[in-house]
């Protein structure tokens, strides 16, 4: 498994359209199950509902985990995802 801490920089923190390109970002590694945990909860980054109820403010560190076949791809490509994005 791999992991990584983000603090949130975005003003809105992860709201509607951050949340849903983040989920299909998190879908897209086929065989890699992605887990982003904040304020004490954890979900599954690909389930759009699920990480909006996190309810993730600027400021908040965010800790992304990714276990399996495209651990290291999927964690390298989230993270530059959220220095872009978020």
């Amino acid at each position: 498994m791999k992991e990584f801490t983000y603090v949130i920089k975005d003003a809105l923190g992860i709201h509607a359209r951050p949340a849903g390109m983040l989920a299909k970002k998190a879908k897209s590694y086929a065989d890699t199950t992605v887990t982003i945990s904040a304020n004490g909860k954890s979900v599954n980054a690909g389930q759009l509902m699920k990480l909006m109820g996190l309810g993730v403010k600027q400021g908040t560190e965010v800790t992304i985990a990714c276990e399996g076949a495209n651990e290291e791809e999927a964690c390298a490509g989230l993270q530059q995802f959220m220095e872009e994005n978020l």
